[in-house]
């Protein structure tokens, strides 16, 4: 039995539970830091938008780059933040404010069976050529582009080479004076 003048009272009483602490979130994306000490938000593909807008409101005018990465072999890979369900792809968006001198990254997480994501061409018209090239390499369709079509690869060129799945062909190498291919 415990006495309520015992100094050890409290030493032997189970200890309160801690709530673990929110997750970082900014205009509601859940947010991490890269390797780099980068600020990456992880929004959901249908808050794209308004993230971008929001992030520009706040002076991040310039969007440096859009690409796209394929994690097909790397399902388990670790830099997505508690709550984010990794997918095949993610579509990658880096913006600069210059006046607060700062870079952030934004991944949008796309899956292999839907590989859509929404245009931001709206908000950074710079984007055009990035999306048209993300779509050309892996196959993501950038909704309402307003010309989302190849512009690296020819118009017939059938697959996207930068997917991972995508099969690596070979061409023979002449050097002279070597005998002719049969």
């Amino acid at each position: 039995m415990v006495h309520a003048d015992d100094p050890t009272a409290e030493e032997t009483a189970p200890e309160a539970e801690e709530t673990p602490p929110e997750p970082e979130r900014r205009h509601g994306a859940l947010v991490t830091r890269g390797v780099d000490g980068i600020e990456v938000l992880h929004p959901a593909r249908d808050e794209l938008v308004a993230l971008v807008k929001a992030l520009g409101d706040e002076g991040f005018h310039q969007c440096l780059d859009v690409t796209g990465a394929d994690y097909l072999r790397h399902p388990g890979r670790s830099t997505l933040p508690e709550g984010v369900t990794p997918e095949r792809f993610e579509v990658v968006v880096h913006l600069m404010s210059h006046t607060a001198r700062r870079r952030l990254r934004i991944k949008v997480q796309v899956p292999a069976d839907d590989p859509t994501c929404p245009s931001i061409f709206d908000l950074h018209p710079g984007v055009e050529a990035m999306e048209r090239e993300t779509y050309d390499m892996f196959g993501i369709a950038f909704e309402g582009h307003p010309d989302l079509t190849r512009i690296l690869m020819p118009e017939d060129w059938t697959g996207h080479p930068l997917r991972k799945d995508y099969a690596i062909g070979a061409i023979p190498v002449q050097f002279k004076g070597a005998p002719a291919p049969r």
